[in-house]
């Protein structure tokens, strides 16, 4: 209950277009998809594979954001206008993250190993950018729409196109 009232506080603070928890609530798919995840993800622990994944999928069909339910997700994560989100198996990510639509946390490899990308704290990441491999992603980070990351950003950085400015 604590998560709930925690994740509807999260949403009315990044997103100024909804007025109320109640609409938030009833209509973002960026909430229903964590909570669907956090689902996911329980079954995921307990070796329950296949219905975590049965589950992760029916999710990604009803909001149209894909979460791997091996994902580790901390608190407070908002995907805002979410269409299109994909995060990998592997993908780690903090607290206090924001992603807007069309954002992969995408692997370069196809080996099982760590091949997502770490986020790390109050991390903001552009609509429609991409962020490859087991790269980490420093706290306070803002990467800009359309950017596409393959490397690691250090912490308090910014990050547009290819080109990552400390602050």
């Amino acid at each position: 209950m604590i998560r709930f009232r925690e994740d509807i506080r999260a949403g009315l603070a990044k997103d100024p277009s909804v007025l109320s928890g109640v609409e938030l609530f009833f209509t973002s798919p960026g909430l229903h998809a964590v909570w669907g995840h956090r689902c996911a993800h329980r079954l995921w622990k307990l070796k329950r594979r296949i219905l975590a994944r049965m589950f992760s999928n029916w999710i990604r069909f009803v909001t149209g954001i894909e979460i791997h339910p091996g994902a580790q997700i901390g608190r407070r994560f908002v995907i805002d206008h979410g269409m299109g989100v994909v995060i990998g198996e592997t993908a780690v990510i903090g607290d206090d993250v924001l992603i807007y639509h069309g954002v992969t946390l995408g692997g370069k490899q196809n080996v099982r190993t760590k091949r997502h990308p770490t986020i790390g704290n109050n991390v903001m990441i552009g609509a429609e950018s991409i962020l490859l491999g087991d790269i980490t992603i420093g706290d306070n980070v803002q990467i800009g729409a359309g950017s596409v990351v393959t490397r690691d950003v250090p912490a308090d950085s910014v990050v547009v196109g290819n080109d990552i400015k400390k602050r």
